[in-house]
């Protein structure tokens, strides 16, 4: 803390020393100020915490009683004894309710001010912890442990095995058997398999490297067995289908219906659909159906909608011939489920599962070189809209372009509706001749088509109409001006000036994916996440991952850039890479970080406005200048993908509408009548622009037990030839986290740095009164996780872990209870299941703590990892329009927001810019939109509520009616 602060702040305790000894005596308040500032001067005192230098000593998420008192007052001391985290319950981090008007000082010295900033310091306290002892590279490890020569691990950043092999097309050109440098054509422009993105590294993040894991390698794969903490933890009580995954899917993930018939397990029943389902108040079905698009871009563990030819069963296993590897059931136990004997799917698709090798690191201990087996990524794992373009040569077979202008996405007029939007036209579907899995027939073309769904659709839809408009805005431009100044350069020639003019449609169609993909990135920063985690710490952090937390370009803001980048960056130091870069790079802003090389400006010495920028194309230097791997290549982890698994967010039923009568539902429509090629006709028989209406006003569904849509525990899938021609997507779910060797419940979160459970009782939220709905509901699945998983009589003697510490010894086998103790195998608990289970999590997270500490760390690193989002977001690549678009969330410049939401006061949000100028049928619908994934016709209320009210002009909407 500096030191000025220090001054402030206890100037500001000697007033409160000095106030009338009554006044303490006539006002709680002034007490609880009192001790607050006893608390703030103790904190200040002991200073900043150090940071872990062992696994077992890092942060948890947990302050002392002092900090809680300083940040949070005597509300803060609830959570305690709980083994969540602390910050959520601090002055300023829930709703209005968590905010206090009292005390004595202002700014960051009040009350909400400490609130707020302690909750930001416990994220990026967090956040330092990840980056410094959760990076696991199946191909570098070993570097990464003992460095290389006088190199520390964590300060490398080009790694052999990073470079492209002989057999790749591209060898040659990018150095062959010498050292490899990605340049010329290769590095103007997204690649299609993910190449060249880090020029030195050519080879990372691309298309079927191996998953990367964010766990230490011996605790990957706790089936095995492989080491004797694995063993003391879960004993001979696991096994690939043991606790049966079919159970946990009926008994644990099943949506309690009012009216069976009427949902009829998610296919609804004509004019009398209704399912239920538990809502979130402050999230949308687009929100949902989002994510499905984002996965689609980042990662796949099938190739073209294939996982290994071997079948196996899925559960629901009868008493005889049940095996050592699963449960068993009585046939009562199955009519009574539900569930399906007869279900098999495909085994999941493996690299490498031979046993790893080991070696001595530098420290004497011994290290797995690699996780005990590996999975490809059959994807890019850049965040570069490859789920539009492709990520192989094969898909990008599968991309229409515009026969008229190759720049263009091929999209084709449907139907009689008017309107601009839809003169924009849809995506055309797939031919005969076209390179698919005969399970897409009859879907719209794009990159990559499994899965596909109504929402799906929606947004391929959209962003090939936003591709499209980039390309007639560039045109535009090149007509009126074309012999002016593009903004392009090329590496290889770069002090020639590259006119209008001079940009074929090639180049044209490249630009339109870089701005194309860095709006999604942009849209998935700022406004998902942002109300995905709604409360102010989160949007403030969000915000500063791509803004900073200086959002104008002034000289505060340029000098943390020049800290991160030129000096940090550039730094062998172990601490600087891993603490101060993260760090000062906050300040900056991730986004086109290392974009800018002044002459004269490096280090601390700050940013001057009139200093000539030195950045230049043909630098290879700055052109990789901003990109940071800290120490290990970027890939994403198995660990990311199980958190990811939401598919309790969608409801059985779409309310669909039209936007002639926003407020009037149509009538039902079941989300499995659009999957697949069924979402063509859904799409173009109800048009764009309603089903945007439809998804936009309609609530999703939470994340917790007991919630999962209906319809994904009977999908028909009929491509797997099996008796049963369905498929528990639910309880498949659970087996790939399993076979993909994901820790359970409780070691993941000790491996993340979180505090473990000591039973399912924890899962109960302690702040509610314990005879509410909700809270009787938690106390209901709380004893059928006790029924499915059991429980057995621990050994005290018998560590579990080398990632935790508990009471000054490392976790065992009681969890904290007596010795021979019954204790239940929480130990056990699939991960999917237990973060369904967190009830306790900060005000307006739809994701629980557990997913939200993967997110901390996986969520930064691909913007850090990316150049085309740091240093060469640069008009050299993307074109001085591109530059514009991105920044601006449009081609007519920034656009404020009327009023303030929470207090803000933001610019017109990325998602909204897109749907109006796709859609503008949408304008009047959207007017007081503010955040396109808060349902459309909630009133937001004050600060962060999440209240369910309609906004003006929508109170005869059926879906406000009380139930």
């Amino acid at each position: 803390m500096k030191s000025s602060t220090k001054r402030v702040l206890l100037v500001g305790i000697g007033a409160l020393v000095l106030l009338p000894v009554a006044a303490f005596v006539a006002s709680p308040d002034v007490r609880e100020e009192v001790r607050s500032f006893s608390a703030c001067s103790r904190l200040v005192g002991k200073g900043f915490r150090p940071l872990a230098t062992e696994r077992q000593n890092r942060f948890l998420g947990k302050v002392k009683d002092y900090t809680m008192l300083c940040r949070g007052g005597n509300g803060a001391l609830v959570s305690r004894q709980t083994p969540w985290v602390d910050w959520s319950n601090y002055w300023g981090a829930g709703d209005n309710s968590s905010r206090s008007n009292r005390g004595l000082l202002t700014g960051h010295l009040a009350r909400n001010g400490r609130g707020v900033d302690g909750a930001l310091l416990d994220l990026e306290y967090q956040r330092l912890d990840l980056l410094r002892f959760n990076l696991f590279d199946n191909y570098t490890f070993k570097q990464y442990v003992d460095g290389v020569g006088k190199i520390p691990g964590r300060s490398i950043k080009v790694w052999p095995e990073m470079r492209l092999p002989p057999d790749n097309p591209n060898y040659t050109a990018v150095g062959g058997t010498g050292t490899q440098l990605c340049k010329g054509e290769l590095i103007r422009h997204r690649t299609l398999e993910g190449i060249c993105n880090d020029i030195k590294n050519p080879l990372m993040g691309s298309t079927n490297t191996v998953f990367a894991r964010n766990v230490q390698f011996e605790e990957t794969f706790p089936l095995l067995g492989a080491t004797q903490l694995v063993r003391n933890r879960h004993g001979d009580r696991l096994a690939l289908l043991r606790p049966d995954p079919q159970v946990i899917s009926r008994e644990l993930f099943t949506r309690q219906q009012s009216d069976s018939a009427r949902c009829n397990n998610g296919q609804g029943a004509g004019d009398a659909s209704h399912c239920d389902y538990i809502k979130a108040p402050f999230f949308n079905v687009l929100a949902a159906f989002w994510i499905q698009f984002m996965t689609h871009d980042w990662f796949s563990h099938m190739d073209e909608g294939h996982n290994d030819k071997a079948m196996m069963a899925v559960g629901c296993q009868p008493e005889k011939g049940s095996g050592k590897d699963s449960s068993s059931l009585t046939p009562a136990q199955i009519a009574a489920l539900r569930c399906r004997p007869d279900d098999r799917v495909d085994r999941a698709l493996m690299a490498e599962t031979s046993k790893p090798s080991t070696f001595t690191g530098r420290d004497g201990k011994t290290y797995l070189t690699r996780a005990q087996q590996t999975s490809p990524n059959t994807n890019t794992a850049w965040w570069d809209a490859s789920q539009l373009y492709g990520y192989s040569e094969r898909s990008g077979l599968r991309v229409k372009r515009d026969p008229r202008d190759r720049a263009k996405m091929h999209m084709e007029l449907v139907g009689s509706r008017t309107g601009t939007g839809e003169r924009q036209g849809y995506l055309p579907v797939f031919s005969a001749t076209d390179p698919i899995h005969p399970a897409w027939q009859g879907q719209e073309a794009t990159a990559f088509p499994d899965n596909w769904s109504i929402g799906l659709s929606f947004y391929h839809n959209v962003f090939a109409r936003e591709h499209n408009l980039f390309v007639d805005e560039f045109r535009k431009r090149a007509a009126a001006n074309p012999n002016g100044d593009s903004g392009l350069l090329d590496p290889a020639n770069p002090t020639s000036v590259i006119r209008y003019a001079d940009v074929n449609a090639e180049q044209i169609f490249q630009l339109a994916r870089l701005v194309v993909a860095a709006e999604i990135a942009k849209i998935h920063t700022i406004e998902w996440t942002t109300q995905l985690l709604y409360d102010e710490p989160l949007y403030t952090g969000m915000n500063a991952n791509w803004f900073g937390l200086i959002r104008n370009d002034n000289p505060v803001t340029r000098s943390l850039d020049k800290i991160a980048v030129h000096w940090l960056g550039k730094s062998f130091d172990e601490k600087d890479q891993t603490t101060w870069y993260s760090v000062f790079a906050s300040g900056a802003g991730i986004f086109g970080l290392g974009s800018h090389r002044y002459a004269g400006r490096i280090g601390f010495r700050g940013y001057d406005p009139a200093a000539k920028d030195l950045w230049n194309v043909g630098n290879a230097d700055d052109v990789n200048g901003g990109v940071n791997h800290f120490g290990s290549p970027f890939n994403f982890p198995e660990e990311f993908i199980t958190v990811y698994r939401l598919h309790p967010l969608v409801p059985d039923l779409l309310d669909f509408r039209n936007i002639s009568a926003p407020n009037k539902i149509q009538r039902e429509v079941p989300v499995v009548s659009t999957f697949r090629g069924l979402a063509t006709p859904a799409m173009r028989d109800g048009g764009l622009a309603n089903w945007a209406l439809t998804m936009g006003r309609q609530r999703l569904a939470a994340l917790t037990l007991q919630n999962h849509p209906m319809f994904i525990q009977n999908l028909p899938m009929p491509r797997l030839g099996t008796k049963s021609g369905k498929l528990d997507i639910a309880a498949l779910d659970i087996i790939r986290d399993r076979e993909h060797g994901i820790p359970r419940f409780n070691e993941f979160r000790r491996q993340y740095g979180l505090k473990s459970l000591s039973g399912f009782d924890d899962f109960i939220d302690v702040r509610l009164p314990a005879n509410s709905p909700e809270s009787r509901r938690q106390q209901a699945y709380v004893a059928k996780l006790r029924q499915i998983y059991g429980q057995h009589r621990c050994d005290d003697s018998k560590s579990i872990t080398a990632a935790q510490e508990l009471d000054g010894r490392m976790v065992s086998d009681c969890l904290g209870h007596p010795d021979g103790s019954m204790v239940d195998n929480v130990e056990d608990l699939d991960v999917v299941v237990g973060w369904l289970a967190e009830a306790t999590r900060p005000h307006g997270f739809a994701i629980s703590e557990t997913q939200f500490t993967v997110f901390i760390l996986n969520a930064s690193r691909r913007l850090f990892g990316d150049r085309f989002f740091t240093s060469s977001f640069r008009p050299e690549f993307y074109s001085t329009l591109g530059v514009e678009w991105v920044t601006n969330n449009g081609p007519t410049g920034p656009q404020e927001a009327p009023g303030l939401s929470n207090g803000h006061r933001d610019e017109v949000s990325p998602l909204k810019r897109v749907l109006l100028r796709t859609m503008p049928e949408l304008a009047a619908e959207l007017k007081g939109v503010v955040n396109a994934f808060d349902p459309w016709a909630r009133d937001r209320g004050e600060y962060y509520s999440l209240q369910w009210k309609p906004r003006a002009g929508a109170e005869d909407d059926p879906a406000f009616r009380s139930p």
